[in-house]
C-alpha cells in the first residue's frame, strides 16, 4: 500500500507543480494543494502514516540542508540585526492579536496565551523553496528570512517553555533551558567549524561507492538529531549543516547529490503531508473561528515581521515580501499544537480549527511572495 502511495504522491505532485507554474505560481502551492485534494479531507487515497511521516521529515530536513547549501554566510551575519528585529516583531505581534482572539472566543488566559504562541512559531521551509524556485534566496532578503526563522525558533521555544511551566503539566527549568541553547550553538559552531571539513576530507578518500553524499547525510541528519536532542527543531540542525558543509571545497558535488534524492522523492512527499493533516468533517460550526484566526494568523506576521524588517533599513517592498516569508508556520505550529493538547493548554475542540489556520498559512505564503517579489532579475 505505501508503495502505491508513494506513486500517486510523486505522480500528483509533478502534475501539480507544473499546473501552477503555468497558472504563474511557485510550484509548491500546487504540491500542497494536492495534498489537501489526495488526503483524507477529499479523495483519502493517501493516509498520513509513520512511515509517510518518516519520508516527510527526511523530506524537509533534505530542504532546509540544500537552503543552507546555497546560503552565504556573510551575508547571514551582515543581516543579523534585522534577522533579530524580525524576528521579535514576529513574535509579539502574533501574541497579541492571538490572545485578542482567544478572548474573543472566550477561552482562558492561559489558552490564549498559548495560541499566541502557537501562532508566533515560524517554518520557512515552504518559504525557503518558493525563494528558491523565485531566484530571492541567496539575496539580502533571503539571508534575513533565514536568519529570523533560527531566532525565532528559539525565542518561541523558550517562551513556551515558560508558558508550559506556569499553566501546564510541564515541570520545566527555564534557566536549564537557555543553558542548554546556549550550549547546543556553541558545540555546533565549534563542530562546523572544525569538524565537518575534517570528517568529510577523510570521508571522502574511503574506498567505496558515494562517500562523499553518505559523509554529507551523516552530517545532515547528525546535526538534526543533536538540535532535537536540545530541545531545538531538527530543521534547524539541518540548516546548519548546509551552513557548514557550503565552507568547504565539496559544497556543489554535494549539491548536485543531494538535489536529485531530495526533490526526486523525498520533498514531494513533504508537501503533501501538509495537506493531510486537513479534514473538513464538522468545521462548519467552527468557520468562524477558522476564518478569524487566519486573518489574525496571516495580517501579525505580515506586519510584526515586515515592521521589524522596515525598522532595520528595508525598503517597503523588501519588508513586505519579509514579512509574507514569515507567514508560513508548516510543521513547527503543528507540533507545539500536540503538545497543547497533551498539556490541557489547547482545548480538544480547537485543535482542528487551529490545525486548518496552519495549513492555510503554509497556502498562502508561495502566491503572496510571487505576488510582492516576483522573478528574481538576473543580477539578483
Amino acid at each position: 500500500m505505501f508503495i502505491l502511495q508513494i506513486v500517486i504522491i510523486l505522480f500528483a505532485t509533478k502534475i501539480a507543480g507544473h499546473i501552477s507554474v503555468r497558472l504563474g505560481q511557485p510550484s509548491v502551492l500546487g504540491k500542497i494543494i494536492v495534498g489537501i485534494i489526495l488526503g483524507p479531507a477529499i479523495l483519502g487515497w493517501v493516509q498520513d502514516t509513520e512511515v509517510l511521516k518518516t519520508f516527510s521529515n527526511i523530506g524537509v530536513l533534505l530542504l532546509m540542508f540544500l537552503a543552507g547549501l546555497e546560503t552565504n554566510l556573510e551575508d547571514l551575519n551582515r543581516n543579523k540585526k534585522a534577522a533579530l528585529l524580525v524576528a521579535v516583531g514576529g513574535i509579539i505581534a502574533p501574541i497579541i492579536m492571538g490572545y485578542l482572539g482567544a478572548v474573543y472566543f472566550g477561552l482562558s488566559t492561559a489558552e490564549g496565551i498559548f495560541i499566541g504562541l502557537l501562532l508566533s512559531a515560524t517554518s520557512v521551509s515552504i518559504s525557503v523553496q518558493t525563494l528558491r524556485e523565485l531566484g530571492w534566496l541567496n539575496s539580502k532578503e533571503g539571508a534575513t528570512l533565514l536568519g529570523a526563522a533560527v531566532l525565532d525558533d528559539i525565542i518561541v521555544v523558550v517562551l513556551l517553555a515558560v508558558a508550559m511551566s506556569f499553566f501546564g503539566n510541564s515541570d520545566v527549568s527555564i534557566s536549564l533551558l537557555i543553558v542548554k541553547k546556549i550550549l547546543f550553538f556553541v558545540i555546533i559552531i565549534l563542530a562546523s567549524k572544525w569538524l565537518v571539513p575534517i570528517f568529510l576530507k577523510i570521508f571522502s578518500k574511503f574506498k567505496v561507492t558515494e562517500t562523499l553524499l553518505s559523509g554529507a547525510l551523516i552530517i545532515c541528519f547528525g546535526f538534526a538529531y543533536f538540535a532535537e536532542y536540545f530541545g531545538i527543531a531538527g530543521i534547524i540542525g539541518s540548516f546548519v549543516a548546509g551552513i557548514a558543509i557550503s565552507q568547504t571545497n565539496f559544497k556543489k558535488n554535494i549539491e548536485s547529490k543531494i538535489e536529485p534524492i531530495a526533490y526526486g522523492i523525498f520533498v514531494p512527499i513533504f508537501f503533501v503531508s501538509i495537506g493531510l493533516s486537513v479534514s473538513f468533517k464538522g468545521i462548519g460550526d467552527q468557520l468562524g473561528m477558522i476564518i478569524v484566526f487566519s486573518f489574525i494568523a496571516i495580517l501579525s506576521k505580515f506586519i510584526g515581521s515586515g515592521f521589524g524588517a522596515r525598522i532595520s533599513g528595508f525598503h517597503t517592498k523588501s519588508s513586505m515580501g519579509i514579512g509574507a516569508g514569515m507567514i508560513s508556520r508548516g510543521e513547527v505550529a503543528l507540533i507545539i499544537a500536540a503538545m497543547g493538547l497533551d498539556n490541557k493548554l489547547l482545548p480538544a475542540e480547537y485543535y482542528t480549527p487551529m490545525i486548518i489556520v496552519v495549513v492555510i498559512t503554509t497556502i498562502v505564503t508561495p502566491p503572496l511572495l510571487k505576488m510582492i517579489f516576483g522573478k528574481a532579475s538576473t543580477d539578483q
